[in-house]
């Protein structure tokens, strides 16, 4: 109870000096927690949405996929003519044939894209008693015709629809032209798509190409009939037929759920990764703050020895104060996390992804997560410090506030961090040196882990010449008043290396990141200048195969001297070895290797677009043992089976169509149906010499009534690639905003914990005439010190890791490292502004004393 009373004595009397280490818990627990609600939620809202869609029992082809947009763009269905046998099954209310297909796009009357910039599903469907789960119509009606069409609130509010507008459906059979007749709202979340109903004919014949058949059958059970009793009624009256699958609501709603799962996880993890970022910064800054206060409370715990108390006591007392501090960070923190996740669905709704906070959802997991990860983080930082405020000795009271710092624990420091750094730079080192970018992964990781625990032990020793090289650049500028700076940055150095280090750690990932995305650009830019023959590349940024109206329309576009296809195929290999492999060939026109130059390792590529001939790449060879001139087995998954000669192999040494097997188009034809043949993935067109600029504009004036699809130039291209590689970073930079911004706040910990320990001395050097101008000017300069410390070390870290990632980046292909010494060099300079604005507010406080009570202050 002593303990207790104690810790929370001295909790409540230091609160002022604990406030930035538990805003730093604050936020690093409000990154977690906020994760966690954020994808709790989205998940919530999934499962409510699959749910409420999913039929009583759903009968579909076996081979269908949830999220699988066709090769041929037409989705896999199943004989009008079952759905009456479905019918007849006992136990069955009704059974529906239903349409559905997601290799649409859906244009206004302005040929604008209705469809979402999230990554969301157009979808295209006729109109069922099943949809009345989830949704109604609030306006007008159901399609009832050719010329009629239905879409959902979402879309028609987003881009002003109305009951009488156009819109077209553009799918694999051709565009279907249709007024708005209706208007149905979701009763249930939406998170983005956009939805148009057409009539069941149209829809069929439009859409599967096929007036006698459906996508799958929804079937409703009759009253008190359970969805397992009736999936099984159904399957046996279907006579266990291996051609279709029976799935309850519940099965269907998990298949689908299913499919939404790895992109799902990928965010949590991801953002959970950063949030550990935040944690890691997190504890230097309690750390320091644990040990300043120690030192400053050195004669009272001395006199707290003196009147009895064991070191277990004192070190228990400093550690309880360690969970308060954890305690009162982490429910605040649980708190402003769900907040946080409230502002990320805010914030995805602006994008287009809508999230309702009705669907808000916080398991118990997530404050029971966030509560221990808070606790537990901020009670091993102020381990160390607890005990070395258990070693105070009771004389200690007869000394001035402060310890003398242990000699031999900073031998033992030097050794091991240099040991550490030692080993980390082998293991970077070694990453440069190997032939397989899976074993160098191995190695760069335990760099990057072994030279950042490295940086962290030795920091306090780098402090001292690190500091004064950069007070001989930066400090000695301001005269005395810098040289002061420079000697309060020196006076503690494990002090000024726990706090550069924090720092060190977000601009270390920064740099990393910019080093390996701008050796990507570099690399993937110099290889299209090599590879790419080609004037024109025609492909959607949504995944969108390219419909066969929009094919029609490139080729007839004037000035152009050829246009090639690119189709893709799945298809199962069957080796020389015996070895059998699922793989995708490409099956291109003869132009194509003009359009895209590839380096023949072995026999002649355009013999591979010759009669039953092919190419794989150098890779696959080797690995299977297959050289020019043997013979592969490819049975065609939308066709039939061929023995196709190896004519060539190509050089995997390339970052463009790496690995991919070639065969002509005719060749594909001869053995795949044309109702099964895949559509064109990516189309290419050169023009005819001086004709460039005007067939540039021709293409995207014919292609403008199909805005799904993108014309790029070899510059847009790139421009395009590098724009794409900057998104990224962009989004992970932004991440990494949490632990900048939580060293930050140990910059100003620091600065405000040093000013309180340094009062009688600021009293001293005001009494003999230093102004209250130079007195802050001496901590802003001590700061931004403290700051370019930080930058410099994480810099420099940053560019060896980077360096050592793009020699395994250099494995696939992206040979060029590019230093993006603007970047560094901007971000190095924006470190002294932090530094800056870091010490705003302590060097305002300091500023403040009161010269006479600053000298009396007891040390």
């Amino acid at each position: 109870m002593t303990v207790w009373k104690t810790s929370m004595r001295n909790f409540l009397a230091h609160k002022g000096r604990m406030a930035l280490s538990a805003v730093a818990v604050l936020l690093s627990v409000a990154f977690v927690s906020g994760t966690l609600v954020f994808t709790d939620t989205m998940n919530t809202t999934f499962d409510k949405l699959f749910a409420a869609t999913s039929a009583d029992v759903t009968v579909s082809p076996r081979t269908a996929e949830t999220d699988d947009v066709p090769e041929n763009g037409r989705p896999e269905a199943l004989p009008a003519s079952l759905v009456a046998e479905v019918a007849g099954v006992g136990g069955v209310r009704k059974a529906e044939g239903a349409v559905i297909s997601m290799a649409v796009t859906l244009v206004d009357g302005r040929d604008r894209n209705l469809g979402s910039d999230t990554g969301a599903p157009t979808i295209a469907a006729n109109w069922t008693e099943n949809d009345l789960r989830s949704m109604e119509i609030t306006s007008g009606h159901a399609p009832r015709g050719p010329t009629e069409a239905m879409i959902d609130a979402d879309t028609a509010g987003k881009h002003g629809l109305k009951l009488g507008d156009e819109v077209r459906t553009i799918a694999v059979t051709g565009d279907i032209r249709a007024k708005i007749t209706g208007i149905a709202a979701f009763t249930v979340t939406n998170p983005g798509a956009a939805i148009v109903y057409l009539d069941t004919t149209t829809a069929q014949q439009k859409l599967l190409g096929a007036p006698d058949v459906f996508s799958h059958i929804s079937v409703t059970a009759e009253a008190g009939v359970g969805d397992a009793e009736l999936k099984k009624d159904v399957a046996s009256a279907l006579g266990g037929s291996a051609a279709y699958k029976v799935q309850t609501q519940k099965e269907a709603a998990a298949a689908n759920k299913d499919s939404m799962g790895s992109f799902l996880d990928v965010m949590k993890y991801a953002m959970l990764g950063f949030a550990g970022i935040a944690f890691l910064v997190g504890i230097f800054l309690i750390v320091n703050t644990f040990s300043m206060l120690v030192a400053q409370r050195t004669r009272e715990i001395g006199l707290m020895r003196a009147i009895g108390s064991s070191r277990k006591q004192v070190n228990r007392s400093v550690l309880v104060e360690a969970v308060l501090l954890g305690i009162v960070g982490s429910v605040l923190g649980v708190a402003a996390g769900i907040g946080l996740a409230v502002g990320l669905m805010k914030l995805m709704g602006a994008i287009g992804m809508e999230l309702s906070t009705k669907d808000l959802t916080i398991a118990w997991t997530t404050p029971a997560i966030g509560l221990a990860l808070g606790i537990v983080v901020t009670v091993l930082a102020a381990y160390v410090p607890a005990r070395r405020a258990g070693k105070v000795s009771p004389m200690a009271a007869l000394r001035d506030a402060g310890t003398p710092a242990d000699a031999r624990s900073g031998w033992v420091r030097a050794v091991l961090g240099l040991f550490l750094t030692g080993a980390g730079a082998a293991g970077l080192w070694a990453t440069t040196r190997v032939d397989d970018a899976s074993e160098g992964s191995l190695y760069l990781g335990i760099g990057v882990v072994l030279t950042l625990i490295g940086f962290i032990v030795i920091g306090p020793l780098l402090a001292g010449a690190v500091v004064r090289g950069l007070g001989l650049v930066v400090l000695r500028l301001f005269g005395p008043v810098g040289r002061l700076a420079e000697r309060n940055a020196l006076r503690n150095p494990r002090r000024t290396g726990a706090t550069g280090a924090a720092l060190m750690i977000g601009l270390a990932l920064v740099a990393c990141l910019s080093v390996v995305g701008s050796s990507m650009v570099a690399s993937a830019t110099d290889e299209l200048d090599k590879s790419v023959g080609t004037d024109f590349i025609v492909q959607s940024n949504t995944g969108q195969l390219i419909v066969p109206q929009a094919a029609a329309a490139i080729r007839k576009v004037p000035g152009i001297e050829h246009v090639t296809d690119y189709k893709v195929l799945a298809a199962k290999l069957t080796n020389p070895d015996g070895s059998t492999v699922d793989e995708h060939v490409t099956a291109a026109d003869p132009t194509y290797p003009q359009d895209l130059r590839r380096t023949t390792v072995a026999g002649d590529l355009a013999k591979a677009y010759g009669e039953n001939a092919m190419s794989v790449g150098s890779d696959y060879a080797a690995l299977h043992g297959i050289e020019a001139g043997d013979e592969i087995t490819v049975a065609f998954k939308a066709g039939e089976t061929a023995k196709l000669e190896v004519a060539a192999i190509t050089s995997d040494d390339t970052t463009v169509d790496q690995g991919a097997m070639y065969i002509n188009t005719t060749t594909a034809e001869r053995y795949v149906p044309a109702d099964r043949m895949p559509t064109n993935m990516i189309m290419f067109a050169s023009a005819q010499d001086g004709k460039e600029k005007e067939a540039y504009a021709a293409l995207k004036s014919e292609l403008a009534a199909y805005p799904q699809y993108k014309v790029q130039n070899q510059a847009d291209f790139k421009e395009d690639l590098k724009d794409q590689v900057g998104q990224l970073l962009n989004i992970v930079y932004g991440l990494l905003a949490l632990a900048i911004v939580v060293a930050v706040l140990g910059v100003v910990n620091t600065l405000a914990l040093s000013v309180v320990e340094r009062t009688r001395e600021i009293g001293l050097m005001r009494a003999i005439g230093l102004s209250r101008r130079q007195l802050r000017r001496m901590i802003r300069l001590e700061s931004v010190v403290i700051a370019l410390f930080g930058a410099l070390l994480g810099l420099g870290l940053g560019m060896g890791w980077g360096t050592s990632a793009q020699k395994l980046l250099a494995l696939e292909g992206l040979g060029v490292l590019e230093i993006p010494w603007p970047t560094i060099i901007t971000v190095f300079v924006a470190s002294a502004f932090v530094g800056l604005f870091a010490a705003l507010v302590p060097a305002f406080r300091a500023g403040r004393m009161n010269v006479l009570n600053a000298i009396a202050t007891d040390g």
